[in-house]
């Protein structure tokens, strides 16, 4: 099945990118987020596509109705998506915005697919299955590097949300390491660039939401990181009442 959601990933990235050739119009949604019409033709792409595949199914989305929690709680599985993550990297045309699909079971990503339209590349993972990436025709596994083997911690960040919390995570990190690195990048590129090995640590402290996270959570844990809550350290978790995530750090288990 996963090689049919890589399909409508990249399927809906193709419509984002007929878009994204063009001028770009934008909507502000009631949370002051930007929308786009390649939001919505992403998103009507995707669930459709997983309706026909699997109906059985719920999906949750960031772009529909969100479904109640009294309802949702008793789900075991469902669909979670974010059709166009990065809309403010995409209105800018610098490349950074991913179409995230993950399938959810009992509160823990066990596969999901990050696309990224603009660099024709994928990357996607399954439970237990390890992590890999799609480019020029090729599938390669992908893993964690040492932890900072050149004695330099690379650190991963929002280029569009900084914080202060984060810019005093990475001052506290330069006691610790002959050099630290920062390197920004837009939506859940940030979990990819974990778990190929170009950064150690995304500290995100600041506001996700879960669909912003899932599919990125599991190509990083697979390919050997942690994602953990900031404050208490346990694994990051899905399908809560508020889908708003705490504050997160995916990192290197030796960090």
């Amino acid at each position: 099945m996963l090689n049919q959601i890589i399909d409508i990933a990249i399927n809906a990235g193709n419509a984002i990118l007929e878009i994204y050739q063009q001028d770009i119009a934008v909507e502000i949604k009631s949370d002051n987020s930007p929308l786009t019409l390649a939001d919505k033709k992403s998103n009507e792409i995707i669930v459709n596509g997983l309706k026909n595949l699997t109906p059985e199914i719920p999906i949750i989305s960031e772009e529909n109705k969100l479904i109640d929690y009294a309802e949702r709680k008793n789900w075991n599985q469902y669909w979670l998506v974010d059709p166009l993550d990065g809309t403010k990297e995409f209105i800018k045309k610098n490349g950074e915005f991913t179409v995230n699909i993950a399938l959810v079971e009992n509160g823990t990503p066990i596969a999901g697919v990050v696309h990224v339209p603009a660099k024709k590349c994928t990357y996607y993972a399954q439970k237990n299955q390890g992590s890999f990436k799609i480019e020029n025709g090729n599938t390669t596994p992908i893993h964690l590097r040492k932890l900072a083997e050149d004695g330099i911690l690379k650190i991963v960040g929002s280029r569009s949300h900084q914080t202060p919390e984060l810019l005093e995570y990475v001052e506290q990190q330069k006691s610790k390491f002959k050099e630290v690195d920062f390197v920004a990048a837009g939506s859940s590129l940030k979990f990819c660039l974990i778990a190929e090995g170009i950064a150690d640590v995304y500290p995100r402290l600041g506001p996700t939401m879960e669909w912003d996270t899932c599919a990125g959570h599991i190509v990083a844990t697979e390919a050997g990181a942690e994602v953990l809550r900031a404050d208490t350290l346990q694994p990051l978790t899905y399908n809560k009442e508020n889908l708003l995530n705490p504050y997160f750090i995916v990192k290197n288990p030796e960090l």
